[in-house]
């Protein structure tokens, strides 16, 4: 009886054990797929972004943009506190 019950119990775990491999093995493969996906997103948004026009203006006019993007906060925050 004690060795059916440990033969099962072997068994048990040899199963949990491949189960959890397979899994490991998974999310390895995920993650290094999702790496890889960001990481090509990334260098497509860097890309956009170079070549913007946005960006271009920021740089040639400074001083309005950082008047821009406070006059933008200050109308945000007045419309949140509204709320």
């Amino acid at each position: 009886m004690v060795d059916k019950v440990q033969e099962t119990l072997h068994a048990s775990v040899d199963k949990l054990a491949s189960s959890a491999s397979r899994a490991e093995e998974n999310l390895r493969t995920t993650a290094a797929d999702s790496a890889e996906n960001m990481s090509a997103q990334k260098r497509l948004a860097q890309k956009k972004w170079l070549a913007s026009p946005l960006r271009r203006y920021a740089i040639e006019n400074p001083v309005a943009t950082a008047g821009i993007a406070f006059a933008a906060g200050m109308l945000i925050t007045s419309l949140m506190r509204k709320k």
